[in-house]
């Protein structure tokens, strides 16, 4: 029988079948759409950063950092997959308002041996003469180990190594589960077949509560839907990193267009929305911030939209991870909101590491874990797009 079953294909699911498999476990995994046409890691702007507030973040982050850099361990018959990463910085701009929290943030960042750098008004635009600076007082730049990548080529390498390891996916979707006292005994599947399990990961993305709550457990996580919209202008800018600015609105290049978005406010943000382009936020929200911004942006034009879920955490917006007091032998990594592709290499090894070692010996995430719920405690993150 599979010793561990893992619900969720996508990028955190098969880094941990990947990462099991290679320490020897059998591993069955359960994913509910093999063409990922849904998929976060599919539908995501893709990017990693070390400008978190968290140390495990940031750690996470580099952990992942380390994997894009060097994916030989991905290499299945000797073709080691290339994810197109460009290491092309984060931008976070602050009025004096902002001024505080960055310089916070920035020592903790600089703790952890991220290379980041706070300029001052000047320094932004001597370096980045497009920007308008007029409203700033400091911005903080990540020199090294921040950019882009091909997410969605991440998530099949890690789907490819963990087939190549042994570990089998199915194309089915969970129902339920069997159970004796506090542990999981099977994984009940919509095709009326069973797989017994001595340990269950949840790794359904936003779709992790629906399979939480078939343990009788509750787990903050929701499908928020993001979109994500495609701009040109008539002279690239140069330079260019992806860019957060005070209006929250988000840009940065892919190839010769822009890539932009924007996260509403928890109160104007429902839960599993429809998948669908949310065009007047453009309009209303993204352009305005956009050409105040960067006046070349004031004649811009979009060229196609897209739109993508969020597996939401709506408790503090962190990872949840490991196993929760209520069951045994179920174990969580869910709730991203947002940062999954970039923590996944992370997070796999994370979990191979809890279920075989019985701890965590790479990272500390424990201050992830998901009995926080429990506690009334919350990772109180500062830097969430």
């Amino acid at each position: 029988m599979p010793e561990i079953v893992i619900v969720g294909g996508g990028a955190v699911g098969s880094a941990a079948a990947a990462y099991l498999a290679d320490r020897g476990a059998e591993v069955a995994v359960i994913e509910r759409d093999p063409t990922y046409a849904r998929a976060s890691s599919a539908l995501s702007a893709s990017s990693i950063r070390q400008q978190f507030s968290t140390p495990a973040n940031i750690r996470l982050s580099q952990a992942g950092l380390a994997l894009l850099r060097d994916p030989r361990w991905l290499a299945v018959d000797g073709e080691v997959p290339d994810f197109g990463f460009h290491e092309g910085g984060y931008l976070y701009l602050a009025t004096e308002a902002g001024v505080a929290g960055l310089e916070a943030n920035h020592r903790i960042q600089r703790g952890e041996g991220a290379p980041v750098a706070l300029l001052t008004p000047a320094a932004l635009a001597h370096r980045f003469p497009w920007l308008n600076t007029s409203d700033l007082a400091a911005g903080s730049y990540g020199m090294a180990g921040e950019g882009w990548f091909d997410g969605y080529a991440l998530m099949q390498a890690f789907r490819r190594k963990a087939r190549a390891l042994g570990a089998v996916y199915h194309h089915d979707t969970v129902v339920g589960f069997e159970r004796a006292g506090t542990r999981l005994t099977a994984v009940c599947l919509g095709s009326g077949a069973s797989l017994p399990a001595a340990h269950v990961v949840n790794a359904a993305g936003p779709w992790a509560r629906a399979v939480a709550g078939f343990a009788g457990i509750d787990l903050p996580v929701q499908a928020r839907a993001r979109s994500v919209f495609v701009f040109q202008i008539r002279e690239p800018l140069k330079e260019c990193p992806l860019v957060i600015d005070t209006s929250g609105v988000w840009f940065r290049p892919e190839g010769h267009q822009y890539l932009c978005g924007w996260s509403p406010p928890d109160a104007d943000d429902p839960d599993g929305a429809h998948l669908e382009v949310d065009h007047s936020l453009f309009e209303a929200v993204i352009w305005p911030a956009l050409a105040e911004r960067v006046p070349a942006f004031e004649t811009l034009k979009q060229t196609s939209a897209w739109a993508g879920y969020y597996e939401m955490n709506t408790w503090d917006h962190n990872a949840l991870l490991g196993r929760h007091p209520a069951c045994d032998n179920l174990w969580f990594a869910n709730g991203f909101s947002g940062h999954g592709i970039q923590q996944a290499a992370g997070v796999g090894r994370d979990v191979a590491e809890r279920l075989l070692d019985g701890r965590s010996t790479s990272l500390d995430l424990s201050v992830f874990d998901v009995d926080r719920l429990l506690h009334g405690r919350r990772v109180e993150e500062q830097n969430i797009i």
